[in-house]
């Protein structure tokens, strides 16, 4: 492949930044509890070629949270965890994701997209590396930044079992 792209590993629960063939980084990532899968409501991570679709957040401060895809207005904190404990925490950058595969990941019932499927910043202390999502890809704040950073709408991502 040429330019830049993004492997994600259910498997190793690893999300790997590439330009070409040479990796430029790898992170530690949580994807979802129910396992793979492509259905809306199902919250399962899809599979297969995707793209970015949308950047969402640029600028923003670091813990940042969005609901909605939108700011609050509010820096996550520990203390807002411990009053809302049962919250899927989105903080810091959306990276919004659509599928690039019909009748697979791409449109009807199986649309990445109307899923919203975003890779986004999660609270430091969740565990990564573990299975643990609601169907989105998870990161640390502080890499999701630099992941976001470093890639554009349209940078293509393939995510496997």
């Amino acid at each position: 492949m040429d330019g830049r792209w993004i492997r994600i590993s259910i498997a190793r629960q690893v999300l790997e930044l590439f330009d070409g063939s040479r990796l430029v980084a790898a992170y530690p990532v949580s994807t979802a509890a129910k396992g793979v899968g492509e259905r809306i409501g199902s919250e399962q991570t899809p599979r297969g070629a995707l793209e970015v679709k949308e950047l969402i957040g640029h600028g923003a401060p670091r813990g940042t949270v969005f609901v909605g895809r939108q700011s609050t207005g509010e820096i996550y904190t520990d203390d807002m965890r411990a009053a809302n404990s049962d919250r899927d925490w989105i903080l810091s950058r959306v990276i919004w994701l659509g599928g690039l595969e019909d009748d697979r990941n791409l449109g009807g019932s199986v649309d990445t997209f109307a899923r919203h499927i975003y890779i986004h910043g999660t609270a430091d202390d969740e565990h990564l590396g573990e299975a643990r999502s609601h169907g989105c890809i998870r990161m640390r704040s502080d890499d999701v930044i630099e992941l976001f950073d470093a890639i554009e709408p349209g940078t293509l991502v393939h995510v496997d079992e």
